[in-house]
């Protein structure tokens, strides 16, 4: 099982890697092939850990390699890469064995002719594991060593390392990279459906586990690593899976009693079962998507939580079917994810500099149809989970220079990991005042 297992995480990288599907959507897909839990997580290790680290793997990988990467065929690269990734991380297995799967995983890839290429690299990254060494802390505050140390040694896109840096300064950009590169914990809640008598158990369930509730919204809990998988089936049932910063973007909608509510980018759910459950059954609320796929998960999520919306499929950057009617209009943006690389490490590598202004062009397309739908005094909640300012607040200041009629209601949601440590994300509440 555990060579099928190596071969599974390679195809998965592979797959990543052409753009076919995030590693989150993968890994669901590659997971069922393997029924016990111990496999799936073993899985879930070698192909998360290889991309939070490819950085220094690939600098760990560089001195035994004659040729550019680029001329590796990508699936031998993807195999030195997992093997070079447990060999310096993992010691469950034995250095010969990871080194012995890592060739045949190559060969069942149909890559045969460069069995002895990987098994020489591979013996010479465990030979030298003793001696091979990455950029250190730097004892100063040079830009260049630092930028150096969080892009190799910190596993990085350098691109990405300058902006940590110049906005966070030495530390905040260490302890930013530190946070992406940990294990992250999962942040649940109750779900809506639950009696106020089964929250008081589910609490003493969590707590068993070792959870402890969130010190930044009222309603979410944080888990170790591995805990909500030992939990017992009924109390995982009335958990919702949900980044405590997203909890924190449905409450910036401030949704009342009675409200009529427009959630455009609902998938997965979360927020809009949160929205549902605050208005309750006096009010409205209307969840929307545009692709199929996430319109299913929205509705099973919705299911899941027993609250009462509607689902409608739409494209939100195309002039929208509702009059000025909604008290709330939540725009939860497509944005590039940056601010969630902790729990989805192939963003950090799939993303370049030129990717933002693409995302932010579809999200002020976005702004500008949403807010056809706000009622006068009414307020659009626009959100992401990027960190990066050309999708947050540049894109708010764009839409706010062409519509004279809605302002800034307070300061905007932004949490970040070095200083919050939670994922990046933002939020700005925008009110209508005609």
């Amino acid at each position: 099982m555990t060579q099928n297992i190596r071969l599974a995480a390679a195809r998965t990288l592979l797959a990543v890697q052409a753009g076919r599907a995030t590693l989150a959507a993968e890994l669901e897909r590659a997971r069922r092939g393997f029924p016990d839990e111990r496999d799936r997580g073993l899985l879930m290790e070698l192909t998360a850990g290889t991309l939070r680290w490819r950085g220094s793997i690939d600098a760990v990988l560089a001195p035994f390699v004659s040729r550019p990467f680029g001329e590796i065929h990508e699936a031998v690269l993807a195999v030195l890469r997992i093997g070079t990734y447990e060999l310096r991380h993992l010691t469950r297995m034995p250095a010969h064995a990871v080194v012995n799967e890592a060739v045949e995983s190559v060969r069942l890839l149909r890559q045969g002719r460069a069995a002895g290429f990987v098994n020489a690299i591979l013996r010479a990254v465990q030979r030298k594991r003793d001696v091979l060494t990455l950029p250190g802390r730097p004892t100063t505050t040079d830009r260049e060593e630092w930028i150096t140390y969080l892009s190799t040694s910190l596993s990085h896109p350098r691109w990405l390392a300058e902006r940590y840096f110049d906005r966070a300064g030495a530390a905040g950009a260490e302890a930013w990279c530190r946070y992406n590169n940990a294990i992250p914990t999962v942040s649940v809640r109750v779900t809506a459906a639950t009696t106020a008598v089964d929250q008081s158990t589910i609490y003493d369930e969590l707590r068993a586990g070792g959870g402890t509730p969130s010190t930044v919204t009222p309603d979410a809990w944080r888990l170790p690593t591995g805990a909500f998988a030992e939990l017992i089936e009924p109390v995982r049932d009335q958990l919702v899976v949900q980044d405590e910063g997203s909890q924190l973007v449905a409450q910036r909608v401030s949704a009342g009693v009675g409200h009529r509510i427009l959630d455009l980018c609902a998938a997965p759910g979360g927020k809009s079962a949160m929205l549902a459950r605050a208005v309750g059954p006096t009010g409205l609320v209307i969840s929307c998507d545009t692709r199929p796929a996430r319109l299913a998960v929205l509705k099973q999520t919705l299911r899941h939580e027993g609250v009462p919306t509607r689902v409608v499929r739409l494209d939100a950057t195309q002039p929208l079917p509702f009059g000025p009617t909604f008290d709330r209009v939540l725009v939860d943006a497509p944005c590039s994810g940056l601010g969630t690389i902790g729990r989805d490490p192939d963003v950090k590598w799939s993303r370049q500099p030129d990717s933002l202004e693409r995302f932010a062009a579809t999200q002020r397309a976005m702004l500008d149809q949403s807010a056809s739908a706000v009622a006068p005094d009414g307020k659009l909640v626009y959100a992401t989970c990027s960190s990066e300012p050309e999708e947050n607040a540049m894109v708010v200041d764009a839409f706010l220079a062409t519509h004279p009629n809605f302002q800034r209601d307070g300061a905007d949601l932004e949490t970040r990991p070095d200083r919050d440590a939670l994922d990046a994300f933002f939020a700005a509440v925008l009110v209508r005042r005609v």
